[in-house]
């Protein structure tokens, strides 16, 4: 997998929890721990697609 088809999946996976955060923070019921761990994760993604993008400037 290059470096750019990486990096548009990462950023696809980022997209889609942004999505469902939003979905979820609509509902009353949500529960939060859930959206908690769906920023977390959303957050984790950022870092990594911040890191390579990085790296990608350096080469």
């Amino acid at each position: 997998m290059s470096m750019e088809s990486h990096l548009a999946q990462l950023e696809r996976r980022h997209a889609d929890l942004e999505k469902k955060i939003d979905e979820a923070t609509k509902h009353p019921s949500t529960d939060t721990l859930a959206v908690a761990d769906l920023k977390r994760r959303k957050l984790l993604l950022k870092d990594e697609i911040t890191r390579l993008k990085g790296a990608d400037t350096v080469h």
